[in-house]
């Protein structure tokens, strides 16, 4: 004899054609992505964990974002006072999780991030560091300080464990961005939630 809890599982057997299901209700035809969980509720990260112990995260876990640098104008006011290097353009915002006018990104959940930045120095005879900023902290810095080359990239990448709505930006910690950074990327995408 079953339970309860086994109906409900049993329940929910999906084919992919005409026919019906074992408890006599209409099957479902799987047309694209589909997710059917049963006795469950959704939890406050977007993911749905049944009673039956299952826990299923949607489609909606996608995101990433790269944006770049298009032209060569000189920092801001804005930037010169909060340092921040500011991109103009977004490639790819899957989530729509990285604000172009802050260039800042915002995780939408817990889970593992990889970052990585190019920022390139033109004409310029300075050092620079930049530096990956989480939540206002410094969590990697690269340099670009050949004297030798009228182009240089200050680049590095990362995996970082993020919590929900943390923060992620780039900011100049030395030198000046004088000349130009055109060409400078910042990306980065969810690796997998927890």
């Amino acid at each position: 004899k079953r339970g309860v809890r086994e109906d409900l599982a049993l329940g929910v057997w999906v084919r992919a054609g005409p026919g019906r299901c074992r408890n006599d209700t209409e099957p479902i035809v799987l047309e694209g992505k589909c997710l059917v969980v049963c006795d469950s509720s959704p939890s406050a990260d977007g993911a749905v964990t049944s009673s039956l112990g299952i826990s299923v995260r949607s489609g909606s876990a996608k995101v990433a974002f790269s944006a770049t640098r298009s032209t060569n104008h000189e920092p801001s006011e804005m930037s010169n006072r909060t340092m921040t290097i500011y991109f103009d353009q977004v490639l790819v915002n899957i989530g729509n999780h990285f604000d172009l006018a802050s260039s800042i990104f915002v995780a939408p959940r817990k889970g593992i991030y990889s970052f990585s930045f190019h920022v390139v120095k033109v004409y310029n005879r300075q050092t620079i560091q930049v530096s990956l900023m989480q939540n206002g902290y410094p969590v990697i810095s690269a340099f670009a300080g050949d004297q030798d080359v009228t182009r240089e990239a200050a680049s590095n990448g990362v995996l970082l464990l993020m919590e929900r709505e943390d923060k992620v930006h780039l900011k100049l910690e030395r030198g000046n961005l004088m000349g130009g950074w055109k060409y400078s990327t910042f990306s980065g995408f969810l690796v997998f939630p927890l």
